[in-house]
């Protein structure tokens, strides 16, 4: 008896069991989600000046739809797609556009819808929260490609997401890098991109978290050194204030850019979908995976990348994913850019669907 107390005692000082994911269960995921195909590109812009980025893709009724965003040398817009077969896609519209009413978020406004169903294979659709559909976005109110500061807002609609419309943003960002509560690694002016899902289980103890990646210092010897993007969280209980969790990153690299996680759920396990860029050991940038039980901590795969370099449209970087399983099939949008900077999205597919007519122009 007195054994079992002295064990009880020790595992409470201990802290939680962190449940470890096995090499077997990364590579069963790995051999889901692998994508050997690349189809090509899915959506470009009519001029090099114009840069598409950072696709979302959800469903609705029997079509696909798809937000993501164009820089067009002013600064960020969030735009609306469709499709009937996640690879022929027509443009609808801005949903998110430039202002001119002395906002903070006037001249940026970079959009991620929100609260979708995270099941993998599942719907693909996006759940209402309050009556409302809700996006994250970072924004600033400086012209030009991602300058300082950037900082993170919502926005929202209570009219259907797959219709062309303005969504209506909150007055003030919900995360900056001048809060109270700002961590070291994200002090550096600049929050990117975030997803926001809904912790049904209650794993975190909080209803909403936000993955979110940001730009801050390096600690070395207790000493702050270069600048480095990382990954960490946030979370909420009404979608509008939001406070951060834990101090430091979920995920990260020893350099470069840690970026762009999007969350999906496969049977008992999250699956984190992020790309990495100018590392130690791997050059350009790509898209890569981790595994969670608890939405916290990451089991990080240490095998191939998922996207890489490897085409004509795609040889400078080949990175920041968003996958989806339909029907046996599973398409990885990702941005590519060209070495003479054109940027679209393309997708890779893990059944061979032949080759996309489209090309840079």
């Amino acid at each position: 008896m007195k054994r079992y107390i002295f064990a009880l005692i020790i595992s409470f000082l201990a802290g939680p069991v962190i449940a470890q994911i096995s090499q077997q269960r990364m590579q069963e995921i790995y051999e889901e989600i692998k994508t050997p195909h690349k189809y090509g590109l899915v959506m470009i812009t009519d001029t090099i000046s114009k840069k598409i980025d950072c696709p979302t893709v959800f469903r609705k009724g029997n079509k696909w739809f798809m937000t993501y965003i164009i820089f067009d040398g002013k600064g960020y817009e969030t735009w609306l797609a469709t499709s009937k077969n996640l690879l022929n896609w027509e443009n609808k519209g801005k949903i998110m556009s430039f202002t001119h009413d002395g906002k903070w978020d006037d001249v940026q406004k970079a959009g991620y819808n929100s609260l979708q169903d995270l099941t993998w294979g599942g719907s693909y659709k996006l759940n209402k929260y309050q009556g409302k559909y809700w996006m994250s976005y970072f924004g600033g109110n400086s012209q030009g490609y991602e300058p300082e500061p950037l900082s993170i807002g919502i926005a929202y609609t209570t009219k259907s997401p797959s219709k062309v419309h303005e969504w209506t943003r909150l007055d003030a960002p919900v995360l900056t890098s001048h809060d109270p509560d700002v961590r070291w690694w994200e002090n550096r002016n600049k929050l990117f991109k975030s997803s926001v899902i809904e912790d049904k289980e209650r794993l975190t103890g909080h209803s909403f978290l936000m993955y979110y990646n940001a730009v801050g210092d390096s600690l070395k010897n207790n000493k702050k050194t270069r600048w480095y993007e990382r990954i960490g969280m946030a979370v909420s209980e009404d979608m509008v204030h939001w406070k951060r969790f834990q101090k430091d990153p979920v995920m990260h690299h020893p350099v470069g850019i840690t970026g762009d996680a999007v969350i999906q759920k496969m049977g008992s396990d999250y699956v984190m979908f992020y790309f990495g860029a100018f590392w130690e050991d791997r050059k350009g940038a790509f898209n890569r995976f981790a595994v969670s039980k608890d939405l916290v901590n990451w089991t990080d795969w240490t095998g191939d990348n998922l996207i890489e370099s490897s085409e004509d449209y795609d040889n400078l970087y080949a990175h920041k994913s968003f996958v989806v399983k339909y029907k046996g099939i599973v398409y990885h949008f990702y941005c590519a850019v060209d070495k003479s900077d054109h940027r679209g999205i393309a997708i890779a597919t893990s059944k061979d669907l032949g080759k996309s007519k489209l090309k840079f122009k």
